[in-house]
């Protein structure tokens, strides 16, 4: 079977991105979808979307992990999958799509992409540090040094760690700079650092204002694959008008 998909990035997270409104592409072959995300044997990649009609909204999203088994919410790969419907005439520049974690809105404009992300309605410190899911759960730590730290030793290490049994966790390491962050983030399923995760920046922003560090609800964030903004409004325990911006580009297309 001839697979045709296109690559895309956002903020240096990359995804395979493949049209799948007629069905032919099986998503329970994860050894299939594991070999493609493969960065030395297959396209490479940090994860596979699928878009897929959906009868109420523009598309349904569909994102593995680059192990190839079914993932939360991404979100960067909801901006790359925003961009690429748009670019394909399967919605408008003003979409409304369905991913793992229900509604989303999302807006096009050239290169960026302005995605809204799911209301929190708790959050929880463990061991001093918040935990809270953005579509996909994440720990964030606040760090004096982030640039040296060896993430994937460090990350693997809490990933796994008993206090998020059984599905473990992604982990984000944060710096808090005067006008903003920057975060490095270990992500379950990829079990690596990314150079960008939507979730994972989209939580970090969030735990730096309930931490204190900011008494505004719009943070600019730097990951090592590119600048995003995280606007949010923080009612109790409810976060809501959770908006996620940054970089989504194409990168090239070609047949599996």
């Amino acid at each position: 079977m001839h697979i045709h998909f296109n690559k895309y990035q956002g903020a240096g997270n990359d995804f395979i991105i493949i049209d799948n409104r007629n069905g032919a592409f099986n998503p329970e072959n994860s050894e299939l979808i594991n070999r493609m995300c493969d960065r030395r044997f297959g396209i490479g990649a940090d994860g596979l979307i699928l878009v897929s009609d959906h009868k109420d909204v523009d598309y349904e999203m569909k994102y593995f992990n680059s192990d190839g088994k079914l993932g939360s919410m991404c979100g960067n790969g909801g901006r790359c999958v925003a961009h690429f419907a748009f670019k394909h005439g399967i919605a408008g520049p003003n979409q409304k799509f369905i991913a793992y974690d229900g509604l989303h809105e999302a807006f096009v404009n050239k290169g960026t992409v302005r995605l809204q992300m799911g209301d929190i309605n708790e959050y929880k410190l463990i061991n001093g540090n918040y935990f809270l899911n953005t579509g996909s759960p994440h720990y964030v730590l606040f760090m004096d040094e982030i640039e040296n730290l060896n993430v994937f030793e460090e990350g693997w290490k809490i990933r796994w760690s008993q206090d998020f049994a059984p599905g473990g966790t992604n982990v984000n390491f944060v710096k808090v700079h005067k006008n903003g962050l920057s975060v490095r983030t270990f992500e379950r399923g990829v079990e690596d650092e990314t150079l960008a995760c939507g979730t994972g920046i989209t939580a970090s922003a969030i735990a730096a204002v309930l931490k204190g560090h900011f008494d505004t609800n719009s943070i600019d964030v730097k990951a090592r694959g590119g600048d995003l903004k995280v606007e949010f409004k923080i009612d109790g325990k409810k976060i809501s008008g959770i908006w996620l911006t940054g970089p989504a580009a194409f990168v090239f297309e070609g047949e599996w």
